[in-house]
């Protein structure tokens, strides 16, 4: 399965015409493959709708209700993720995603709660371009990253109190999105503003 992915994505990348998103179809197959051969339920959605958050290119759920995690994937040109992890959308994700994989398709990274988990895991060697050979690698470990992504799912709100806490939560979260209108002085409104 997992050679199978490398091979598929370092084909498309060397056809030469390829753009991150002509990536999305292999790794949405290998999510589900693998859901698939350790008995778990899920459906990837690639560009999901807008969240509070913004726009993550995968999102993992059991096509019902529940909401496994989020996965953003970026160029596999990106040689080092640490200057992506490191910006505002990646940020701004991390804080709303309790189960979060940024990824270029060669290294895996896993973020709970805002969190690295572990280290960055890269499944393959390959120099694009440079060598014939796809080399496959640190696969016990990249499983183990997909076992604990898979396990968690979103906790269920049973409460009043758990309620308002989620909704001020995200409240928080789309303050950011949110655009206010500039107000004349000496106008009489009905903004109140908060902050």
């Amino acid at each position: 399965m997992f050679n199978e992915y490398l091979k598929e994505i370092f084909r498309t990348i060397n056809k030469g015409d390829s753009r991150e998103e002509s990536l999305y179809g292999t790794l949405k197959i290998l999510f589900q493959d693998y859901g698939n051969s350790i008995n778990k339920k899920i459906d990837v959605t690639i560009l999901p709708k807008q969240t509070e958050a913004g726009n993550p290119d995968f999102r993992i759920w059991d096509g019902k209700s529940r909401i496994i995690g989020y996965v953003e994937a970026k160029n596999p040109d990106i040689k080092s993720l640490d200057s992506i992890e490191k910006s505002e959308q990646i940020q701004r994700y991390l804080e709303a995603f309790p189960n979060f994989i940024l990824t270029n398709f060669i290294e895996f990274r896993l973020y709970k709660n805002g969190s690295l988990w572990d280290k960055p895991i890269s499944i393959s060697g390959y120099d694009m371009g440079k060598t014939k050979h796809i080399e496959t690698r640190n696969i016990e470990e990249f499983k183990e990253l997909l076992n604990l992504f898979f396990s968690f799912s979103t906790p269920s709100i049973n409460s009043n109190k758990a309620l308002a806490e989620v909704l001020a939560y995200k409240a928080g979260l789309m303050r950011d999105f949110v655009v206010f209108p500039k107000v004349k002085e000496n106008q009489d409104n009905y903004f109140y503003w908060l902050y």
